[in-house]
This record gives structure tokens, C-alpha cells and sequence, in this order.
């Protein structure tokens, strides 16, 4: 009889667990439990680099890098960009999704598309945070890089407008300039990857926590509408790429393109983007490199110079090669169809609003890389 019972209690104990499980796979998926797991555990590691620069400088350096380095290699064998195809492809892949969870509502498994979406969520947050978010927790580039980053006077913004401007009318002269006023980039769009990518490596020699590695970035066929919403570039942690806006003027592509390098490369915060850009430019052997990197950064000098004071500003620009100043008429004349788009209001308030929630300054925090701009001169200044 006790064997019976025993017998009874060990076929039934099984049984019922068994039921338990098949009960919760019913309402959870098991192919969901992964993906969710996972996006659990990042969710852990984006909490902690909010709280702990040492875990977020770790985490950037040693575990992002890995992935940040697999998804850029592997994109980087389309000549297109995957993302733009993707945000192309929406409507129908929308279309198609709502069509397939009719289908399974009607078939009563109604659980199903909101898993779907579900997992899908899990895996763009997943992405995210091991690609790129932990950036934005990082150590200031000004303290990586020594140097002193402070509230910056007139003179001192005179003081690396001067600079800049004198760096620019050294360059100019060995610059082809169109009929509109241009100037014109004299290689291809690969080969000014592969020259960023070379700059890359040469500052990384000197910056290690700056990852080097051959990528390339990606001009954008939607380039006119990203115009209108004053993108001249974006990079998409979730594929890894580099995305570049090509109709804005040849000028302003190759700092563009080490700005979004530079995020591919793990530098998050945009002001910080926008100084090592600039690095990557003085860092290249390639004059007209050179140019768009002075010049550049002297546009977002001038800005703040003029309204510290109009004289100082002036003066620099009075001062600029011919070639330069008919550049920034030109761009001036070119951009005037997309200064006030409501598609920019729309996107500045949606980049405010995603920079804000990173822990940022928001969309100002571009222009604030002149700060940096102002210590680096300043301190090569003092050697």
C-alpha cells in the first residue's frame, strides 16, 4: 500500500508542474522569455551607469565597443543604408503586421502580436543600451582629455576665432571653388571614409578610449527631406550606421561625417561629438579635410562671438580669405528654403526631448562644443 501511494504522489507531482508550465507558456511565449530577459538585465546595466561614471566608463569602453564594433562591421557590407531601407519599408511592414494579427485574432491566439511587439521593443532597448546609452554617463571628454573646461569670455572666444580664422585662409588657397560659390570635395564618398577612418586611428594612437577601427558612413537617398528637418546626419545605433545627409554642401560633409563617426565609435553627448570631429579633422593629412574641420567648428565660434561682442566679430570675418566668405553666403542662400520648415520645429522638439531625457542639455548642447573649442586652444596656447 506504500508503495502504491508513493507511486500515486510521484506520477501526479510531475504532472501537475508540468500543467503549471504549459499554462504559463500559453499567456508567455517562450520565445519571448529571452528577449525579455535580456532587455531586463540592460535595463540593470543603464540604471547603474546612470548612478556610477566607473561603471558607465567601463561599460562604454570594454563591453559596448564589442557591439558597437560587430553591428558597424556588420551593416558596413551594404553599400545602402539598412535603417533608411527600413524606415522606407515601414508602411508595408506595418501593413503586414496588422494584416498578420487579424489573422491571429480571428484565430483566437490574440496574445501573439502584442508579444510580438513586445520582443520587438525588448530587442531595439536591448540595442541601445549596449551599443550607445551607457555613453551618455560617461566621464566629460574635457576631464579624458585634460584639459579645463570653463565659462569662456569675448577675448577668450576672439582669441579661437582668430585661430580658426587663420587656419581656414591658410587652407583656402588650395581650394577649388565653384561657380555657386562652393567649394568642391575632391574624392569620393568612400574615400573620404577611408581617409575619417585613417584620422581615426592616428587619434586613437594618442586617445585610446577613442575606438579606431575601418567603417564607413552612409550618404542617405531621403537626403532633401532630412534637409527640411535640418538632419545633416544621424547614427542609428540600432544597425550600427553612420548616416550622412549629401545634400548639404560638400564643405560640411566630412566634419559631419566624423561627427557621426565618433558616435559609432561610443562618443554619446553631441557637443562631445562635435569637438572629437574636430579632432579627427586637424588629425588628417587631407587639406580639404582640414578646411571642413576649421571651418566648421569657426561657424560655431562665430555665433556666440557675435553676440559677446559685434566688433570682435567683425573683425574675424572681414578678415576671411574671399573664397570662405563666399562659402558662407552660399550655404547661407542655400539653407534660407529650410530655415523655418515645420518639419525641423518637429524634429528639434522631439532631439531636445530625447538629448533632455539622456541627461543632456538638449539640442543647445551642440553648439556647446565652442567651450571645448575655447579650452583646447587655449591650452595649446599655454605649451
Amino acid at each position: 500500500m506504500d508503495d502504491n501511494c508513493t507511486s500515486v504522489f510521484q506520477n501526479t507531482e510531475p504532472t501537475g508542474k508540468s500543467t503549471a508550465k504549459k499554462r504559463v507558456f500559453r499567456i508567455f511565449p517562450l520565445w519571448f522569455f529571452i528577449p525579455f530577459c535580456i532587455a531586463v538585465l540592460c535595463g540593470v546595466f543603464h540604471i547603474i551607469s546612470r548612478n556610477s561614471t566607473a561603471f558607465a566608463n567601463f561599460f562604454t569602453d570594454n563591453v559596448s565597443s564589442v557591439f558597437r564594433f560587430i553591428t558597424a562591421k556588420t551593416t558596413m557590407v551594404l553599400p545602402f543604408s539598412f535603417a533608411e531601407t527600413v524606415v522606407i519599408c515601414l508602411p508595408l511592414i506595418i501593413g503586414l503586421f496588422m494584416h498578420r494579427a487579424y489573422l491571429q485574432i480571428t484565430r483566437k491566439e490574440r496574445s501573439r502580436p502584442f508579444f510580438i511587439l513586445l520582443t520587438v521593443c525588448c530587442v531595439l532597448y536591448s540595442l541601445f543600451v549596449l551599443n550607445f546609452a551607457c555613453g551618455y554617463n560617461a566621464e566629460r571628454i574635457d576631464k579624458r582629455l585634460g584639459m579645463e573646461r570653463k565659462k569662456v569670455s569675448a577675448e577668450e572666444l576672439y582669441y579661437t576665432a582668430s585661430q580658426l580664422k587663420d587656419e581656414v585662409n591658410a587652407l583656402a588657397l588650395g581650394i577649388s571653388y565653384g561657380t555657386d560659390g562652393f567649394s568642391v570635395m575632391p574624392y569620393s564618398f568612400d574615400g573620404m571614409s577611408r581617409k575619417l577612418c585613417d584620422a581615426f586611428d592616428s587619434l586613437h594612437e594618442k586617445y585610446p578610449f577613442i575606438q579606431s577601427y575601418s567603417g564607413r558612413v552612409k550618404p542617405v537617398a531621403l537626403s532633401v527631406p532630412m534637409s527640411y528637418a535640418h538632419i545633416t546626419g544621424i547614427y542609428v545605433p540600432f544597425t550600427g550606421e553612420a548616416n550622412i545627409n549629401i545634400d548639404f554642401p560638400d564643405y560640411s560633409i566630412p566634419f559631419t561625417a566624423a561627427h557621426e563617426l565618433a558616435h559609432q565609435r561610443g562618443v554619446a553627448r553631441e557637443d562631445e561629438a562635435n569637438f572629437v570631429a574636430f579632432l579627427v579633422c586637424l588629425e588628417s593629412d587631407d587639406p580639404y579635410i582640414r578646411y571642413s574641420g576649421f571651418l566648421s567648428m569657426l561657424e560655431y565660434t562665430l555665433n556666440p562671438l557675435y553676440g559677446a561682442n559685434a566688433e570682435y566679430y567683425r573683425e574675424v570675418y572681414l578678415a576671411l580669405d574671399e573664397g570662405v566668405k563666399g562659402e558662407l553666403r552660399a550655404y547661407a542662400a542655400f539653407f534660407e528654403k529650410y530655415r523655418d520648415s515645420t518639419a525641423s520645429k518637429v524634429n528639434n522638439a522631439v532631439n531636445d526631448t530625447y538629448l533632455k531625457v539622456q541627461g543632456t542639455e538638449g539640442t543647445k548642447s551642440y553648439g556647446m562644443v565652442v567651450d571645448l573649442a575655447v579650452a583646447y586652444y587655449l591650452q595649446n596656447a599655454e605649451k
